[in-house]
């Protein structure tokens, strides 16, 4: 199984300013409650779409929950991300039915196309790719999801084709030339 978590210790620092304001209604619902760590740190990654690490510290500093508890937590459960992602995740499945199906090829294909390592994200926060246990579609095998848009029975150039389609409709949106994909 090719699924694995990422070390924070390694992953490169976001100097992206963090806008703490955007929780405070948050914290104010969550505050001096018993078990709000959970609901604390989910309602943080939905806001940014991951958990900064100034978020961290400010609800450790306004809710009085110990920072190492929020990390133990944060770095416990796989749905809790510490790295910005892309705006569109493609999970390649590796499931035993898209096992035996060659999902290798389509993450191989992938990485390649994407110029990321499985668990990565692209430098322009377009795409992230994330290899999972199961997307639950084995009759489609091998399958990825991209959003909530399912695409089975895939060959590696057949997924890159989908992304790169994605990058088309992503740069005529912005006014931009061909992709680099």
């Amino acid at each position: 199984m090719r699924v694995q978590r990422l070390d924070h210790r390694s992953a490169p620092e976001v100097t992206d300013a963090v806008d703490l304001s955007r929780i405070e209604s948050l914290i104010e619902k969550y505050r001096g409650r018993k078990g709000s760590t959970i609901p604390l740190l989910q309602g943080a990654q939905d806001e940014y779409g991951y958990i900064p690490r100034e978020v961290f510290n400010h609800l450790a500093l306004r809710c009085g929950i110990e920072l190492s508890e929020m990390y133990g937590v944060a770095t416990f459960y796989a749905q809790f991300r510490l790295q910005p992602v892309g705006r569109y995740i493609i999970k390649v499945c590796h499931g035993t039915a898209c096992h035996v199906q060659n999902a290798n090829k389509i993450t191989d294909a992938l990485v390649e196309a994407l110029g990321v390592a499985d668990g990565e994200t692209t430098e322009d926060r377009l795409f992230t790719l994330e290899s999972v246990a199961c997307l639950g579609c084995c009759s489609l095998a091998p399958v990825m999801m991209i959003g909530e848009e399912t695409f089975g029975k895939l060959t590696g150039p057949e997924a890159v084709k989908i992304v790169k389609n994605i990058r088309i409709k992503e740069n005529e949106a912005r006014g931009e030339d061909a992709p680099s994909i």
